[in-house]
């Protein structure tokens, strides 16, 4: 297999932002950036990207789910990182229409298309929420027993999505799949679990409650806070996708996670501490719909396979995330006020509403 251009979908949301700079900084390939430009999707996160690149950064705005976009995208693509999705759950329970059109027709336009191209490898990015939610057991007993020996997420563990965001990735995973088995597709399928890290938008848990608490806002808390999470910082992540394209079997799942279980109240008490803020601005909220008690990741076979393993400890991550959050303040500022949907209306005429990042 020779990769020489790669297309990323989804490259101005969070994950993909960081994953087309990791690809620009650490790999000689050409990459191709198709989004949408909805509401999570954010040009600011690749600022200087073009100029300092030149011709080996394209950007493509472009849905998923459009046909003729997507198969003038793929002309000339070796591999596609596929990571675009809507990926909020509390939207996803609000309204789950948009999570099916774009995770799952979506990821099936870009599959046929990809075929039909002859791309030699599809790596279809996905999530540890697909297998539901495991027994809860306290992480602040890590490193006894009954730590190590609870049960935790592995690639043959059956999928049982409990929200509509979970059930709409998971029906994507399996198409995915299907193309390998029905059409012997090189296709390869990763699952992390919750990432944090630079250009995260503010909706999700680290960085609002970092935004809050830099505010002296009140931070809101599902339930007691004792729902438990496996974080891995986005750049480990992100390289687990490369050595995936690189070095994963066609056919096959692996799972990326931090070795960090903490719980949603470690998390913030942890922040709080570290800009300084008092406890007292924790505020328990009602829980939302089947709100799934715990997430944990084996990724023994990512380790043994693709010679990965997570580099970024949780407190050394959280640290570098909280300072960047605090030393870019024009990015959030603009993210917060909307500002940063200026550049649709000056070069596209319009604000378009909606998901489609990672």
């Amino acid at each position: 297999m020779t990769i020489q251009k790669v297309l990323v979908t989804g490259g101005a949301g969070f994950i993909g932002s960081n994953l087309v700079r990791l690809l620009l900084r650490e790999t000689a390939y050409e990459v191709v950036n198709l989004d949408a430009l909805t509401y999570a999707g954010n040009l600011d996160n690749l600022s200087g990207i073009e100029a300092e690149h030149g011709g080996r950064y394209h950007f493509v705005r472009g849905d998923i789910c459009d046909a003729e976009t997507v198969t003038h995208t793929m002309n000339g693509v070796d591999a596609v990182l596929h990571l675009a999705a809507e990926s909020h759950v509390d939207r996803s329970i609000l309204s789950d229409a948009p999570f099916v059109r774009t995770n799952v027709m979506g990821t099936q336009n870009l599959l046929a298309a990809a075929r039909a191209a002859g791309v030699q490898r599809f790596v279809h990015v996905s999530t540890d929420e697909v297998y539901g939610e495991l027994p809860w057991v306290d992480p602040t007993l890590e490193g006894t027993a009954e730590f190590e020996q609870a049960p935790r997420f592995t690639e043959d563990t059956p999928l049982s999505p409990r929200s509509p965001y979970s059930a709409s990735k998971a029906g994507s995973d399996l198409l995915a799949r299907a193309y390998y088995a029905t059409h012997g597709m090189d296709v390869v399928v990763t699952r992390c679990s919750n990432n944090y890290g630079a250009y995260q938008f503010p909706e999700k848990l680290i960085p609002l409650m970092v935004l809050n608490a830099l505010a002296g806002k009140p931070l809101p808390v599902y339930g007691d806070g004792q729902n438990v999470r496996d974080w891995i910082h986005v750049d480990d992540h992100c390289r687990g996708i490369v050595a995936a394209l690189e070095r994963g079997r066609a056919g096959h799942v692996y799972n990326f996670g931090g070795a960090a279980e903490r719980t949603n109240l470690q998390v913030v008490h942890t922040l709080l501490d570290r800009v300084g803020r008092s406890h007292d601005l924790i505020r328990f909220v009602t829980d939302r719909p089947g709100h799934d008690r715990r997430y944990a990741i084996d990724f023994s076979k990512a380790r043994t396979e693709l010679v990965w393993q997570p580099d970024m400890t949780f407190e050394a991550g959280l640290d570098s995330t909280v300072s960047w959050y605090e030393g870019n303040e024009p990015w959030w500022r603009r993210v917060q006020s909307g500002d940063y949907r200026d550049y649709l209306e000056a070069q596209y005429g319009e604000r378009l509403q909606g998901g489609g990042h990672a």
